[in-house]
């Protein structure tokens, strides 16, 4: 069913955003004293030079009936039906004279008091629109759009949503809700377990063993969802096929969205290089994201702008040098120095082997046994910067350099807690090395709080740091 969308000029939208959300519009009549211009033939400059020559504010005439009844018969000649918005009944007559040319075809037309003016009335047709793209009939969007109880959520890729809404004044009354992929707790009431994470909570509490039996049990479900990934449709997929190679395939269509909406905040394609390059870079275990090896001629503070936007899309997560680790964090942020992971460890691990057929990846079952020989301590780190980040945690990091070896010690994430910082070291297998945990409590023991190693192996302490799998991360 094909629906117009439909509003007389009240609805004050420039004539970009009228055609970029295929909205018709009827005009008013301008009256500036004997002439009489259709609103939109004359410009605001001619309205402001009449008040200043003549003294006397233009006057408006609403829409009447039968301009109504022509604009009506002229969308339906290539639409079903019509939703048509007007300017609040208590300002205008044109809502009455769009209800009575409406009465002339039969249900076709569906009018709409919108008891607002100018930006509201532009709301209500915007978010009219995808449900008639859905294919609802009118007297749907009518009675979804009178009806007050309801509040309505825009969904999809964050990037085509702000290009949508580009150049619009938004209200107060609408919120902005941060959205994840599905968490841990979430993928495993997906997959009908109810009981292992509240078990798996009251543990951490209480520091109690879950024994290795069980947690190479744990370890091996986690790694199920790390495979999957928290993407709806991923999950979805994985439920009603039990097969790794489908639910692979859904993880590419989406990172091929995101690519397309990559370009339609950057047509020369740099984004999508440094999207694409995130797991090469986290395997080269810099101190930092190297921009110079993804964009030649390139260093982290010309690209800036891309990062954030980057970030602001959802589809990467930030992690930013914290130069002068305390609990401030915020207020050390290095922006030209940080490092880059996927909004969802799933897709982190499709990316990782984009350029080869499924058929020649052998990383799912591998994986999903604890098998693979290559060290993969950066897909885990992907993972906790994920969980962190869904449990409201900004994400930061700290290197320095070891005086030995020449390398860099570096403290994986860094969390505030009670006015001091907690740090927390990653290791994809069961060793308690801490090297980096050491060197960084010889330097800022009096800022510490608590010390974290994330890792595969039951929970348990070693000297004073609280050793936790993987699968525990939300807790800290």
């Amino acid at each position: 069913m094909k629906i117009a969308i439909s509003s007389d000029t009240a609805i004050d939208l420039p004539k970009n955003l009228l055609e970029r959300f295929d909205i018709r519009t009827v005009p008013f009549t301008l009256v500036l004293g004997e002439e009489t211009h259709l609103d939109g033939e004359i410009s605001p400059d001619d309205l402001f030079a009449y008040t200043d020559k003549t003294g006397l504010l233009p006057k408006t005439s609403a829409v009447n009936e039968f301009q109504m009844e022509e604009h009506f018969k002229q969308l339906l000649e290539d639409h079903d039906e019509v939703v048509h918005f007007d300017i609040s009944s208590e300002m205008s007559s044109a809502y009455a004279n769009a209800l009575r040319a409406a009465e002339k075809f039969e249900g076709k037309v569906h009018v709409i008091d919108s008891r607002v003016l100018s930006t509201g009335i532009a709301l209500l047709a915007i978010y009219a629109r995808n449900p008639a793209e859905a294919g609802y009939p009118g007297a749907v969007i009518k009675r979804l759009v009178e009806d007050r109880r309801y509040d309505y959520v825009e969904t999809g890729s964050l990037i085509s949503i702000r290009k949508n809404v580009k150049d619009i004044l938004i209200p107060s009354e609408e919120r902005k809700i941060s959205m994840y992929p599905m968490d841990y707790e979430e993928f495993l009431w997906a997959v009908g377990d109810r009981t292992t994470y509240p078990l798996i909570r009251k543990c951490f509490e209480s520091g109690r063993s879950m024994g290795d039996q069980v947690n190479r049990k744990l370890m091996r479900d986690f790694r199920l969802y790390m495979l999957v990934g928290g993407m709806p449709q991923a999950v979805d997929e994985y439920l009603s096929s039990n097969n790794f190679k489908s639910v692979d395939a859904v993880k590419r269509d989406i990172l091929r969205l995101y690519e397309d909406d990559f370009s339609k905040i950057d047509p020369t394609g740099r984004i999508a290089m440094l999207f694409d390059a995130i797991p090469v870079q986290l395997n080269n275990n810099a101190s930092r994201y190297q921009v110079s090896s993804v964009l030649k001629n390139y260093r982290a503070g010309d690209i800036l702008e891309l990062i954030a936007q980057m970030r602001d899309s959802k589809t990467t997560l930030v992690s930013y040098h914290a130069n002068d680790p305390r609990a401030g964090l915020s207020a050390a942020k290095d922006l030209a120095k940080f490092k880059l992971f996927l909004c969802d460890t799933g897709l982190f691990t499709t990316l990782m082997f984009k350029d080869r057929d499924f058929t020649e990846n052998v990383i799912y079952e591998k994986l999903l046994n604890d098998k693979l020989p290559a060290n993969l301590g950066y897909l885990y780190e992907n993972a906790v910067a994920q969980m962190l980040t869904a449990e409201g945690n900004e994400l930061f990091y700290y290197a320095f350099p070891n005086e030995t070896t020449k390398r860099n010690y570096e403290i994986d994430f860094l969390l505030a807690r009670q006015g001091k910082i907690c740090p927390i070291e990653v290791k994809s297998s069961g060793y308690k090395t801490h090297a980096s945990l050491d060197a960084f409590y010889a330097k800022f023991s009096s800022r510490i709080l608590r010390r974290y190693l994330v890792y595969t192996k039951d929970i348990g302490k070693d000297q004073d740091i609280f050793c936790a799998p993987a699968y525990m991360t939300a807790f800290l």
